[in-house]
């Protein structure tokens, strides 16, 4: 494996940067303090090849790899984990779905439209009693002889409200059943297709979360993806990529909270020298470095994997729990190394602190993680 960046990372890092100086960093505290969804920011993702970044060209997308697809993801988390959050869903869920799973007939119709952010995709899996539990759902849907009739609620669905088109996993079988779920597109506009309440949350904030509800909405054979009965199976090879999404959103998290650390303690004076002159908190500040080159390298390690159609539920499965819980101590670490001013909004450590929590919960909790890793090992 080679750990140097190549020409395309470089290139996505250096424009990442150069966008979010104009269009994001200006209005990074106006979103989280409003809860507002940027809309515009990612409009604009997708005129730069970012909205599409694993689709391949044939279908408008940028074609590139995982290894791409992290840097992306990351650079976008360092400036506000909330724009890397829903960037990585899009393209690893709904996008990611379709791509997977789709006929050509169907990638033909909307990865066009979605690798472009012309639509911004949703996916929807998760319902009020079912988290972990995702097989014991209760939305359903019915054949009528000329529909698919879905009926039921999902929660914490990321562009709820925003989203133009959404994969929508439901019950066509026995609750419980693994080959008892199916996995349909619903465009925005569908008869009986409506959103809920707009969830207000402790971080990740200008991402957009809300509730789905279908009521008895009418959706075409031809909008399934795959075949009756394979949807929930489909997902959890979804969730299998999406956990690289979730490590490299939890990597840029922890190096946007480090590097503001590190600043920090440079120009902090105390008893007449900078901060990081002490071994308090320049022992920190080591493990923290350290921390994070080791998810780096469980994240790349994932990639790598996919990239070459190896099999890495497990190496997803740690690359996500250990990147997903050191964001969160390592925004801690900050948190603490700045100290009062760590823990007012003038600087962005608190921000990372609040945001780093949602990675060791969404797609799969910590808990759920190790379930698969050992399952893997024993």
């Amino acid at each position: 494996m080679n750990f140097s960046y190549n020409e395309n990372q470089k290139m996505i890092a250096d424009m990442i940067r150069q966008f979010g100086r104009n269009n994001i960093t200006p209005f990074v505290r106006e979103w989280d303090d409003k809860q507002f969804f940027p809309l515009d920011v990612f409009k604009k993702l997708g005129n730069l090849g970012l909205m599409g970044v694993l689709v391949p060209q044939v279908y408008g997308g940028a074609g590139f790899t995982y290894d791409e697809y992290i840097t992306a993801i990351e650079q976008l988390a360092i400036l506000d984990p909330s724009i890397g959050l829903s960037m990585a869903a899009h393209n690893s869920l709904c996008t990611g779905h379709i791509l997977q799973f789709g006929s050509e007939d169907q990638k033909k119709k909307w990865l066009p439209k979605l690798a472009t952010a012309q639509w911004i995709g949703a996916w929807g899996l998760t319902e009020h009693n079912t988290g972990s539990d995702a097989g014991g759902m209760s939305t359903t849907a019915v054949y009528d002889g000329q529909f698919w009739v879905l009926n039921g609620a999902k929660n914490f669905i990321t562009h709820a409200i925003s989203g133009d088109i959404v994969v929508v996993i439901a019950r066509t079988g026995e609750k419980g059943d693994s080959r008892g779920m199916t996995a349909f597109v619903v465009e925005s506009g569908t008869p009986g297709l409506s959103f809920g309440k707009k969830e207000d949350k402790l971080g990740m904030r200008a991402s957009e979360t809300a509730e789905l509800i279908f009521d008895n909405c009418k959706v075409p054979q031809e909008n399934i993806l795959g075949k009756v009965g394979e949807g929930f199976i489909q997902s959890m090879k979804v969730l299998d990529g999406g956990r690289i999404s979730i490590a490299a959103l939890s990597l840029g998290i922890a190096k946007g909270a480090y590097q503001a650390a590190l600043k920090y303690s440079k120009e902090r004076q105390q008893f007449g020298r900078p901060i990081s002159d002490f071994q308090a908190i320049s022992f920190k500040l080591s493990d923290m470095k350290s921390e994070i080159e080791a998810a780096e390298l469980l994240t790349y390690k994932a990639a790598y994997k996919k990239n070459n159609g190896q099999k890495m539920s497990i190496n997803g499965a740690m690359a996500k729990y250990f990147s997903s819980e050191i964001a969160v101590k390592i925004s801690n670490d900050a948190v603490q190394i700045l100290g009062g001013y760590g823990y007012t909004k003038d600087f962005p450590v608190e921000r990372f602190y609040r945001d780093s929590k949602l990675c060791t919960i969404g797609e799969g909790t910590s808990e759920i993680q190790k379930l698969v890793i050992a399952k893997q090992i024993i």
